[in-house]
Protein backbone atom coordinates (compact mmCIF):
# COMPACT_ATOMS: atom_id res chain seq x y z
CA UNK A 1 0.00 0.00 0.00
CA UNK A 2 2.84 2.57 1.20
CA UNK A 3 5.04 1.73 -1.97
CA UNK A 4 1.44 2.49 -4.41
CA UNK A 5 1.27 5.63 -2.49
CA UNK A 6 4.47 6.61 -3.29
CA UNK A 7 4.29 5.49 -6.95
CA UNK A 8 0.91 7.84 -7.29
CA UNK A 9 3.47 10.79 -6.22
CA UNK A 10 5.98 9.93 -8.28
CA UNK A 11 3.43 9.78 -11.16
CA UNK A 12 1.58 13.05 -9.87
CA UNK A 13 4.87 14.76 -10.43
CA UNK A 14 5.92 13.77 -13.76
CA UNK A 15 1.80 14.83 -15.14
CA UNK A 16 2.68 18.70 -13.46
CA UNK A 17 6.54 18.16 -14.79
CA UNK A 18 5.13 17.70 -18.55
CA UNK A 19 1.56 19.60 -18.17
CA UNK A 20 3.42 23.09 -16.98
CA UNK A 21 6.03 23.97 -19.92
CA UNK A 22 3.32 22.38 -22.46
CA UNK A 23 1.26 24.69 -20.69
CA UNK A 24 3.44 27.59 -20.61
CA UNK A 25 4.35 27.26 -24.45
CA UNK A 26 0.52 27.18 -25.13
CA UNK A 27 -0.26 30.78 -23.29
CA UNK A 28 2.52 32.18 -25.45
CA UNK A 29 1.25 31.02 -28.67
CA UNK A 30 -2.39 32.90 -27.61
CA UNK A 31 -1.35 35.72 -26.31
CA UNK A 32 1.20 36.05 -29.37
CA UNK A 33 -0.81 35.48 -32.31
CA UNK A 34 -4.16 36.72 -31.10
CA UNK A 35 -3.43 39.63 -32.98
CA UNK A 36 -2.55 37.54 -36.39
CA UNK A 37 -4.98 37.29 -39.22
CA UNK A 38 -5.68 33.49 -39.68
CA UNK A 39 -6.54 34.19 -43.20
CA UNK A 40 -3.41 35.65 -44.39
CA UNK A 41 -1.26 34.09 -47.28
CA UNK A 42 1.17 32.72 -44.52
CA UNK A 43 -1.93 30.75 -42.49
CA UNK A 44 -2.88 29.41 -45.82
CA UNK A 45 0.64 27.92 -46.99
CA UNK A 46 0.76 26.71 -43.26
CA UNK A 47 -2.32 24.55 -43.73
CA UNK A 48 -1.25 23.19 -47.31
CA UNK A 49 2.19 21.79 -45.45
CA UNK A 50 -0.03 20.28 -42.72
CA UNK A 51 -2.61 18.90 -45.37
CA UNK A 52 0.78 17.54 -47.26
CA UNK A 53 2.05 16.09 -44.36
CA UNK A 54 -1.15 14.22 -43.16
CA UNK A 55 -1.62 12.70 -47.06
CA UNK A 56 2.11 11.65 -47.19
CA UNK A 57 1.38 9.83 -43.81
CA UNK A 58 -1.54 8.51 -45.14
CA UNK A 59 0.16 7.20 -48.42
CA UNK A 60 3.54 5.58 -46.60
CA UNK A 61 0.59 3.49 -44.41
CA UNK A 62 -1.28 2.47 -47.77
CA UNK A 63 1.65 1.90 -49.74
CA UNK A 64 4.27 0.53 -46.86
CA UNK A 65 2.64 0.07 -43.64
CA UNK A 66 4.26 -2.15 -40.71
CA UNK A 67 3.19 -4.03 -37.84
CA UNK A 68 -0.20 -5.46 -37.78
CA UNK A 69 -1.42 -3.23 -41.01
CA UNK A 70 0.80 -4.69 -43.07
CA UNK A 71 -0.66 -8.33 -42.86
CA UNK A 72 -3.64 -6.51 -44.61
CA UNK A 73 -4.31 -6.74 -47.95
CA UNK A 74 -3.27 -3.71 -50.12
CA UNK A 75 -6.69 -3.86 -52.07
CA UNK A 76 -8.55 -3.62 -48.33
CA UNK A 77 -6.14 -0.95 -47.16
CA UNK A 78 -7.59 1.22 -50.15
CA UNK A 79 -11.40 -0.01 -50.02
CA UNK A 80 -10.92 1.31 -46.26
CA UNK A 81 -9.95 4.36 -47.37
CA UNK A 82 -12.03 5.17 -50.33
CA UNK A 83 -15.42 4.01 -47.79
CA UNK A 84 -13.69 6.55 -44.68
CA UNK A 85 -13.97 8.96 -47.69
CA UNK A 86 -17.30 8.36 -48.70
CA UNK A 87 -18.70 8.35 -45.24
CA UNK A 88 -16.79 11.48 -44.29
CA UNK A 89 -18.46 13.65 -47.42
CA UNK A 90 -21.92 12.16 -46.57
CA UNK A 91 -21.89 13.19 -42.99
CA UNK A 92 -20.76 16.37 -43.94
CA UNK A 93 -17.06 16.32 -43.36
CA UNK A 94 -16.60 15.07 -39.78
CA UNK A 95 -13.04 13.59 -39.10
CA UNK A 96 -13.95 11.49 -36.70
CA UNK A 97 -16.98 9.61 -38.49
CA UNK A 98 -14.81 9.17 -41.14
CA UNK A 99 -11.90 8.23 -39.30
CA UNK A 100 -14.12 5.86 -37.35
CA UNK A 101 -15.92 4.47 -40.30
CA UNK A 102 -12.60 3.81 -42.19
CA UNK A 103 -11.09 1.85 -38.92
CA UNK A 104 -14.57 0.00 -38.67
CA UNK A 105 -14.08 -0.76 -42.37
CA UNK A 106 -10.73 -2.12 -42.05
CA UNK A 107 -11.54 -4.03 -38.79
CA UNK A 108 -14.41 -5.88 -40.56
CA UNK A 109 -12.41 -6.79 -43.44
CA UNK A 110 -9.52 -8.34 -41.86
CA UNK A 111 -11.73 -10.36 -40.11
CA UNK A 112 -13.10 -11.42 -43.24
CA UNK A 113 -9.63 -12.35 -44.98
Amino acid sequence: MNAAIANLGFLGAMIVAAVIPNGVWRWIAVFATSRLDDGSPFFAWIRHVATCLVAGVVAQLLISPSGVLASAPIALRFGALLFAAIVWKISGARVLVGWMAGVAALMIGAALV
